[in-house]
């Protein structure tokens, strides 16, 4: 068997979030365009759009935002944008954590090296726990 964990080490952060899938509805369907530009990149557009239910890909992507930004304390806001952080899949279909400029700066002041997260949802709720760890 040829399986590889993520990177572990220290645990530096760790956040969660839940959000009801129909609260993130609700926002597309007043906000549409609006809401998916502020708060997603166009990778995570891209993917939740072709799915036959986005909004349940959209609400675990919006918890993997706010888990992230919970692990590193500083919530969404000056250091850390909604498109700081980006959700995207490995080769297992495995979520992992894409940071832009902004975020790998954050990531390197705190010390870290690597964000692991893992996702869920059921028909109601999204969820999400991420972790901000540091190799040894």
């Amino acid at each position: 068997m040829n399986i590889e964990l993520p990177p572990g080490g220290i645990l530096l952060g760790l956040g969660s979030d839940l959000i009801e899938i129909d609260r993130i509805k609700g926002v597309l369907d007043r906000q549409g365009e609006r809401f998916l530009d502020r708060v997603f990149t166009d990778e995570e557009r891209a993917y939740c759009m072709s799915m036959k239910f986005p909004h349940k890909h959209l609400a675990a992507r919006f918890a993997a935002k706010e888990a992230v930004s919970k692990a590193f304390t500083t919530g969404i806001g000056a250091e850390l944008g909604w498109k700081s952080i980006s959700v995207y899949h490995g080769s297992r279909h495995e979520p992992l954590v894409r940071l832009d400029e902004q975020g790998q700066a954050l990531l390197r002041h705190v010390g870290g090296t690597n964000v692991i997260l893992t996702l869920s949802h059921s028909d109601t709720a999204a969820m999400a726990v991420a972790a901000v760890v540091k190799a040894v």
